[in-house]
């Protein structure tokens, strides 16, 4: 499982003209599912996510996590993530979870994140989103699972 953080002002995502998960300050979360993701994959990028201290702090320090500085995540499925762009020029996706199987796991993503007790709010899995993020700082942070942890 990968996933690519920003720190946010404010973000929100869109389908079919209808926002669907909107936060202020916090965290926009892209989250890939690659084959053999399990529930120790979720549990990593969830509470890694929730612990990252990326907000400054009276000093102006990146010195807060995300609870700390009164933010929320906004966490959206998107499985280009897991492309392999090594060979040529059009991405392979074969890494990524299998659709069927991934349309299962997300429900168990999003309870992963919403655990973490931070408010959370989510896209449409396989939605055609539209997403806007204002990215504070800018600050960018990429976790992979299989980096992160032993298996």
């Amino acid at each position: 499982m990968k996933a690519v953080i920003q720190r946010v002002s404010s973000a929100s995502v869109d389908v079919d003209g209808r926002v669907v998960g909107r936060i202020g300050s916090g965290l926009f979360v892209l989250v890939g599912l690659a084959a053999g993701d399990d529930a120790s994959d979720i549990e990593y990028i969830a509470s890694k996510t929730a612990a990252l201290r990326i907000f400054p702090d009276d000093a102006g320090r990146m010195n807060l996590c995300v609870a700390q500085a009164g933010g929320s995540i906004l966490a959206v499925s998107q499985f280009t993530l897991i492309a392999d762009t090594r060979k040529g020029n059009r991405p392979s996706f074969s890494a990524a979870m299998p659709v069927e199987d991934a349309r299962l796991f997300w429900p168990r993503v999003v309870a992963g994140f919403t655990e973490t007790g931070i408010p959370c709010e989510f896209g449409i899995f396989q939605g055609d989103m539209n997403c806007r993020l204002v990215n504070d700082g800018p600050v960018t942070i990429i976790l992979d699972s299989a980096e992160g942890r032993c298996r």
